[in-house]
């Protein structure tokens, strides 16, 4: 899956449409890349501002929808963060009180809230006022983008989905059931292997600087051959020098070997998670060509029904004439 970028956010929002298929997958990107709530919140809230009619500012609302509820058992970051917009983006939208198809679709979203207990009674009343609010309550600016909020681990699981319209369906998440450690970006790993190829074992300068030192530095017996004490000075730098040096790269080795382990948990987690996107990927791919099955049998059986029947430029010409209409109701 993509990584997250502010423009990768914005290329995803700008691009969804009214299909439940889109409105899914735009879905799983974000809770995906659900550390970045805080971003994708604030975005969101601006895209229903900016949307150019209702029917487009509705579209995200039912986004918001999908992702209150499938984030829902992965952890409660989603949920507490669009509440906090969401009184103000209903306000919004209560400018549209003409548009009965819209008022009732949004009233369905509470609805569903309220049934499925996703936000408390005060809450939900809260949006319903909301949608009453007056025309002077109802402007809202857009906001501005935040930095992006910590890692935070969290836990997953599928559920079923039930949309505003009041139909239920199996929700495939392609959303990664969370390690013990939040799996990290593509990016992000890819920048810690980088780093690395500048680890102090790769350091061949000064591998070579160590294997450069003169031996007797390190043979306590050099010490008592010692006698001249111009020599002894000498022998002295060497051994502060070789201690330096020494130190300082046995610091980096162990700083590496830290950097080593946090990549390898980085690697089992990112593997985990996409060994786990696989599988629902492989369940999704299976669902979907069981659908095209279901395609392909009805239409053969609609070709076989349009073979069977009679071919009209085939049948007998009758010289006499079908009556009309008016003939078959004369008395």
């Amino acid at each position: 899956m993509a990584g997250f970028s502010e423009s990768a956010l914005d290329k995803r929002l700008n691009e969804l449409n009214g299909s439940a298929q889109s409105i899914q997958t735009v879905s799983l990107w974000l809770i995906h890349h659900r550390k970045h709530y805080s971003t994708i919140v604030k975005a969101w809230q601006s895209k229903v501002i900016e949307a150019p009619d209702s029917s487009r500012k509705l579209v995200f609302v039912y986004l918001a929808n999908d992702v209150i509820q499938t984030s829902r058992k992965k952890g409660t970051e989603f949920g507490t963060e669009f509440q906090k917009v969401l009184v103000p983006v209903y306000k919004h939208l209560s400018i549209y009180k003409g548009d009965e198809k819209l008022f009732k679709s949004l009233n369905k979203v509470v609805n569903v809230w309220e049934q499925r207990h996703v936000y408390s009674s005060a809450f939900i009343q809260e949006l319903r006022n909301a949608l009453d609010a007056s025309d002077s309550d109802a402007s809202l600016e857009p906001v501005t983008k935040k930095p992006r909020e910590s890692r935070e681990k969290r836990h997953s699981e599928t559920e079923v989905i039930e949309r505003p319209d009041g139909t239920k369906e199996i929700h495939l998440t392609l959303s990664p059931r969370i390690p013990p450690s939040d799996p990290p970006e593509t990016d992000e790993l890819l920048k810690a292997l980088q780093d690395l190829e500048n680890a102090a074992s790769c350091d061949a300068a000064v591998r070579e600087r160590i294997s450069k030192l003169p031996p007797e530095i390190s043979e306590v017996k050099s010490v008592e051959d010692l006698t001249d004490p111009v020599m002894m000075q000498k022998f002295i730098t060497q051994v502060n020098e070789a201690m330096l040096l020494l130190s300082e790269y046995n610091k980096r080795l162990s700083e590496e070997m830290d950097e080593r382990r946090n990549v390898s948990r980085m690697l089992k987690d990112y593997l985990l998670s996409q060994e786990e996107l696989l599988d629902q990927a492989q369940q999704r791919l299976e669902e979907y060509q069981g659908k095209l099955q279901k395609i392909y049998q009805v239409r053969k059986e609609l070709e076989n029904h349009l073979n069977n029947l009679p071919d009209l430029t085939r049948l007998p010409t009758s010289k006499n004439p079908l009556p009309s209409a008016g003939d078959l109701f004369k008395r």
